[in-house]
């Protein structure tokens, strides 16, 4: 990111008012009517009908238009684990892309947890404020866990947009530049750099649109996953095939698709030239902080 672009940035966020998001009133409150209706005693009869019945809730309160953005900060972007409240303005900025384009409100909730199960806990505890969770920016593999777990004790709707997100816009693209480049889903070899939450989303979806599991080379920072391998947690051995490729050239070799997935400036030109003829490449804007620096090193043009 250049100087000004910075400057830009750190500008937007802190003037005129710090921060993306503010809460508006959506009733009259002008007069002590207003104001008694609003609170006591008026606020006493919504509360009773929503204890007869909780779905109540949805019409007296905002729950069904209130999302919460919880994070616990611990893979923030491409930047990894800088901690829950350096992840805030992350968590502001899509409440601002919920609010701007659906008009649904958001409460940005930074977690300070130290274990899964204390997040699980907390978000449990606060789930029924709200019409919806969304998890975001938590890291690999705590957050497959993290996401079974909530949707299970929740009563509301739980979505990952690190996984589910990136996995539903990667597929449609991938589906109509497949079709565009006149490739076939289930002959078409697919390379994945990247090994976190969204590329196992992402992977784990592809192969329910057709892709088949054994035509997938998904690299972590140790190279090329691949059934020899005994350092694979569960949901990385989903994608260990039975493979002599080790590296990301190897991979790139003849490969009809590229979906970079971890971090910037990974795929080289003379890597890109590897692969099979009108190539399709997707770069998520959102990776995960997977791949270390040293196989940047090793697989940038320099």
């Amino acid at each position: 990111m250049s100087q000004d672009l910075k400057e830009a940035a750190l500008e937007y966020h802190a003037k005129p008012r710090p921060g993306k998001l503010s809460v508006e009133i959506t009733k009259p409150t002008k007069t002590s009517r207003d104001l008694s209706l609003a609170y006591s005693p008026g606020v006493a009869e919504p509360v009773r009908e929503i204890a007869k019945d909780p779905e109540n809730a949805y019409k007296y309160t905002a729950k069904g238009n209130l999302v919460a953005v919880i994070s616990d900060g611990t893979a923030i972007l491409g930047l990894g684990n800088l901690g829950p409240l350096a992840s805030k303005p992350v968590m502001e900025g899509k409440g601002v892309l919920f609010k701007r384009f659906a008009g649904i409100d958001v409460f940005d909730i930074e977690v300070n947890s130290e274990s899964p199960q204390a997040f699980i806990e907390t978000v449990e505890r606060i789930a029924d404020t709200f019409g919806g969770i969304n998890l975001e920016d938590i890291k690999a593999p705590e957050c497959f866990e993290i996401e079974r777990a909530l949707i299970e004790k929740c009563s509301v709707p739980i979505f990952h947009d690190d996984q589910h997100g990136t996995a539903i816009v990667t597929a449609a693209g991938m589906i109509n530049a497949l079709e565009l480049q006149g490739k076939k889903i289930d002959e078409a070899k697919v390379v994945c750099l990247g090994a976190g939450a969204a590329a196992i989303a992402c992977m784990k979806l592809l192969i329910s649109c057709g892709v088949r599991s054994e035509n997938i080379y998904m690299l972590d920072r140790k190279g090329v996953i691949h059934s020899g391998r005994d350092d694979l947690n569960q949901y990385k051995a989903m994608f260990a095939n039975e493979t002599d490729k080790r590296t990301l050239d190897d991979a790139m070799d003849g490969a009809d698709v590229f979906l970079g997935l971890s971090g910037p400036d990974l795929l080289s030109a003379e890597q890109l030239k590897l692969m099979a003829p009108n190539p399709i490449v997707f770069a998520c804007s959102n990776p995960d902080p997977e791949i270390s620096p040293e196989v940047a090193l090793a697989t940038r043009d320099d």
